[in-house]
């Protein structure tokens, strides 16, 4: 059930709107008489009493029991009412609770400073007990409202964090299936040139851990993570003649085997989002080469987009290290020896560099991906 559906309940110890029940009231009064006085009044109004003789001790009560309301005195040794109502009022444990002051001083000056420090009320002895009746009652009133609005306020909170949560799981959800199609989807043309279908798994891995060491942000990383597994999607466009021929093929198959960058980059060609504006770019140009002998525009250097060069180079070495139909798998050794004499020709001398770096967490992306027949998509770094 949608909980912003249901209509918030409170416990039953949670505070309502009449007045009925008893309160605690803390009254806090240096003369025993005047407690006294205080204390028939309160008892009389259906509450009950709590005495303190000066303000250290109603402090502590206060912290103790969490009374619904002071009447406080002024003129008090120790810590006079001036000094306890500031306190309460400092501390956030405390400054919901209401406070009366009560004082035989009636000058304007003590009661705008009780009123501007906090107090909710001011009343001046002698004072009849209807008034004070009233004065209790209005303090009260206000002080259920405050916990009413309190406990709705919890409520809300709680129902916000489940919601929260759902949202979080329902977008963890999300990116997981994202990132399954789109996985899927870059597979689909690898089962057609009869490989495992974890080349794309592998070899996205290894662009994400190399754009990581580039200083490449999470973010970045993560969407290369997601773009690079559609950089062979053209070969969807390739007979089967031509991209299952398990021997050399001709320089014409050649022609038409080249067109695979142009066909992906027409498959992704036109999407509004950053990632397939990104899949685009690297469909194009992952087989483009350092020294502008690649294809199908002939870049040279720079003019070959970063997450090109990361792809050319993370796919070449996945495709040298795995077994294909045509030949058996190389070593890394062999791969990373063969990456290095390209340098320069086939890639940037600088990614060269990088990709020797990592060489380790390389092998253990090979190796999980190389176990697992459905390995989850998730990023090992």
């Amino acid at each position: 059930m949608n909980p912003l559906n249901q209509t918030p309940t409170a416990s039953p110890d949670a505070p309502t709107f009449s007045n009925a029940r008893s309160h605690t009231i803390l009254i806090v009064d240096d003369s025993e008489a005047n407690r006294m006085v205080l204390e028939g009044q309160v008892i009389t109004l259906g509450h009950t009493p709590v005495l303190a003789e000066n303000g250290l001790v109603a402090l502590k009560k206060v912290t103790d029991i969490q009374p619904d309301l002071l009447l406080l005195d002024i003129m008090m040794p120790k810590m006079d009412g001036y000094q306890v109502l500031a306190r309460l009022k400092s501390d956030s444990t405390m400054c919901h609770i209401p406070v009366i002051m009560v004082s035989a001083n009636d000058e304007i000056e003590s009661v705008v400073k009780c009123i501007e420090q906090g107090a909710i009320d001011y009343l001046v002895k002698p004072f009849s007990p209807v008034l004070l009746k009233a004065r209790i009652k209005a303090a009260l009133a206000n002080k259920l409202l405050h916990d009413q609005e309190e406990a709705y306020r919890e409520t809300i909170r709680k129902y916000n964090e489940k919601l929260e949560e759902r949202v979080r799981e329902r977008t963890k959800d999300l990116e997981e299936t994202r990132l399954e199609v789109i996985q899927r989807l870059g597979r689909a043309a690898e089962y057609r040139d009869n490989e495992t279908g974890q080349h794309v798994l592998r070899m996205s891995h290894y662009s994400a851990r190399m754009a990581k060491e580039l200083g490449v942000n999470d973010e970045g990383c993560h969407l290369l993570l997601l773009t690079s597994p559609m950089h062979d999607i053209g070969k969807i466009g390739i007979p089967d003649g031509i991209l299952l021929k398990p021997g050399p093929l001709t320089d014409d198959e050649r022609k038409i085997m080249e067109t695979h960058s142009n066909i992906g980059g027409e498959i992704l060609g036109g999407g509004k989002s950053e990632l397939i504006k990104m899949a685009e770019t690297i469909a194009l140009t992952h087989q483009e080469k350092w020294d502008g002998t690649g294809y199908p525009k002939g870049l040279k250097g720079k003019e070959i987009p970063l997450v090109g060069q990361i792809t050319a180079i993370c796919d070449v070495f996945d495709a040298i290290t795995s077994k294909r139909p045509y030949k058996e798998a190389s070593s890394i050794e062999e791969a990373l020896e063969y990456i290095t004499i390209q340098s320069g020709k086939h890639f940037n001398p600088h990614l060269v560099k990088i990709f020797l770096k990592i060489v380790p967490d390389l092998k253990k992306i090979k190796e999980k991906f190389s176990q697992e027949k459905n390995p989850r998509a998730t990023c090992l770094f």
